[in-house]
């Protein structure tokens, strides 16, 4: 135990972040601890009550404990707690309990607000929250909400193609949206006049419903500007919609985006998108890796960046049907190509292989089936060489069971809802992760409607799904304060992806499938789950600032291998973090382990 003042100056001057203060002002800061003793076994204090202020172990062991009574931490001479409950409400989030006799020291809550209000060190140190990233005028992190042009013009699909001309000549516009009541129908062009009307010899009383592009491609407001971009390049389109549940809210133009640049990432999907071979396209994925330095390096936050690199991998889809198709002929009857995992939830990274399976039209026959067959296997061997690798466990379109017509996907869900045996629960974790790629987006809607209203109200199979949910694990311990993997290639370090973003994704799942939320990207379904009362505020918080720490950190490795000439992975050592990134990553893994015991528990998550 600290016998003097001098005894405490010195031991402080140990311990980030004090070891990185003035004299004088640590002189000052040692007056105001307080020297508290507690046996083995004693509590320091309790979940929900008041606290008296910041906590720092001199000697001896403390374990946290969540509001369910779960160990989440086991801490040891230099480690601080109560931080978290301090900055949120001054209340307790845990349990803390003495293990052995402990020496404590006690920095008083008015003199901790004093010290991370004053000191730059100690507000970084004790702040888990992720920092505001500067906003740029950059078309990459910019979202669509600010760009698109509000209230766009419209007309019905009765307007006759002359007062259709005359509109955008009036307003000095280039297309027009076609509504029916707020949903819309359609767009009709400048360039749709020329071609499909005046190049036709059409009467001019010709209705716009007849040459309009129906159904055309639209996007969320919750969509960031190289989305437009990459769609505009990638289909030779200058207007996109905006829609939000399906009500027209905006559209974007080209004009629109002349004040932004997003050259790195459009450059790719450009080049993919007018390539003739998968060979051609490899040459171009081979730059994601440079372009994921390059992002990390501007300082993107990280899931603009896997946005970026997901939409190359969805570009290189789309192309490949297209030359598939080519190749082949035309589809016999429609379908659907939809990628799961890393590539549905928009989540790709420098590593990532292939999850893909195809949705068919009931009216497919047995023979027409051989034609999904080879469009299946040329698209996923072009994937492959473009180095997204093939799944190892066959979660692809090439595997018949993966490439069936809609009603035998429509049993498939069913059957995992009603019957959620380990594979079943399997199988719908990775199911829920859908989203369309290319294709006939009608064979997929109803079916996830319907999927998720079903699942939501099958109690047992919610049941089943936290309990596999619950598998993955934070990489919590006693060495280093992380469990890191004990033996093999990787030995000593972590698993930044099943250890570290997996568990925040497999939570969003369950929250989205409580919910009934429709996104996959894990982001948008822990915002939408705090919305829709799945996740309360305060866990919503924590846990958003958690996954983007863990996120961030990810991705600065993979940047950091490239960087030296290496192949990213997802393996980190911790000695790669310093003292305070390390602290917070290992305070991320606690938010993360404490809402999974509150998961387990069936309480309000997050309270």
């Amino acid at each position: 135990m600290p016998a003097s003042l001098p005894d405490l100056h010195r031991f402080l001057s140990s311990v980030h972040p004090y070891d990185a203060m003035p004299v004088e002002e640590l002189a000052r800061l040692v007056e105001a601890f307080e020297l508290r003793k507690f046996s083995g076994g004693q509590q320091v204090y309790g979940f929900g009550e008041t606290l008296e202020g910041l906590y720092l172990i001199h000697s001896g062991q403390i374990e946290i404990r969540d509001e369910n009574d779960v160990p989440v931490s086991l801490l040891g001479m230099r480690n601080s707690f109560a931080e978290r409950g301090l900055q949120r409400d001054g209340i307790a989030a845990t349990t803390a309990r003495a293990l052995d006799d402990v020496v404590l020291l006690l920095l008083p809550k008015a003199a901790f607000e004093t010290l991370i209000k004053t000191n730059d060190a100690a507000r970084r140190f004790f702040d888990r929250s992720r920092a505001p990233r500067r906003k740029t005028n950059d078309l990459a992190t910019s979202r669509v909400d600010e760009l698109m042009t509000r209230n766009p013009v419209i007309c019905v699909p009765d307007t006759t193609v002359q007062q259709a001309a005359k509109i955008m000549r009036d307003k000095r516009i280039s297309a027009l949206c076609v509504t029916e009541g707020e949903h819309l129908v359609g767009i009709v062009s400048v360039r749709d006049l020329a071609a499909r009307v005046l190049a036709a010899a059409l009467a001019l009383d010709t209705p716009v419903g007849a040459i309009m592009t129906a159904t055309p491609l639209t996007l969320p407001p919750s969509a960031i500007g190289s989305d437009v971009l990459h769609a505009m390049m990638e289909r030779k389109i200058n207007h996109i919609p905006i829609c939000e549940s399906g009500r027209l809210i905006g559209m974007v133009s080209q004009t629109d985006l002349t004040r932004f640049q997003a050259v790195s990432s459009a450059e790719l999907v450009s080049e993919i998108a007018h390539a003739d071979t998968a060979e051609d396209m490899a040459t171009v994925t081979a730059r994601i890796p440079q372009l994921l330095v390059q992002l990390v390096g501007a300082g993107n936050r990280h899931e603009v960046v896997t946005r970026l690199i997901t939409d190359v991998a969805d570009t290189a889809t789309r192309r490949l049907l297209t030359l598939a198709e080519e190749k082949l002929g035309p589809p016999p009857v429609p379908y659907l190509w939809l990628a799961c995992g890393s590539q549905g939830r928009q989540e790709q990274t420098g590593a990532s292989d292939q999850d893909n399976c195809l949705f068919l039209d009931d009216a497919v026959t047995d023979e027409q089936m051989p034609y999904f067959v080879a469009l299946a296997q040329f698209v996923c061997d072009g994937l492959n060489t473009c180095g997204y690798v093939y799944c190892p466990g066959d979660m692809m379109a090439t595997n018949p069971k993966w490439c069936q017509p809609v009603r035998i996907w429509r049993e498939y869900f069913h059957r995992w809802i009603e019957q959620p045996d380990p594979m079943a629960q399997m199988l719908a974790s990775v199911m829920f992760d859908l989203r369309p790629i290319g294709g006939a987006l009608t064979l997929f809607a109803d079916l996830q409607r319907e999927t998720l209203s079903k699942a939501s109200a099958n109690s047992i199979f919610v049941a089943h799904m936290v309990g596999n949910s619950l598998k993955h694990t934070p990489p919590l311990g006693l060495l280093r304060g992380f469990a890191t993997i004990r033996s093999g290639e990787h030995k000593n370090m972590l698993d930044m992806k099943h250890n570290g973003v997996v568990p925040v994704v497999d939570l969003g799942r369950i929250y989205a499938l409580m919910g009934q939320v429709e996104p996959v990207n894990t982001r948008a379904r822990l915002e939408r789950a705090a919305g829709a009362g799945g996740l309360s505020p305060s866990g919503a918080r924590d846990l958003l600032d958690a996954y983007d720490l863990i996120a961030e950190n990810r991705l600065a490795h993979q940047a950091r291998q490239v960087r030296r000439g290496a192949a990213p992975d997802n393996y980190m050592e911790p000695t790669e973090l310093s003292d305070l990134e390390r602290s917070h990553l290992r305070n991320a893994f606690v938010v993360i382990k404490s809402l999974q015991s509150a998961l387990g528990h069936n309480r309000s998550v997050g309270g």
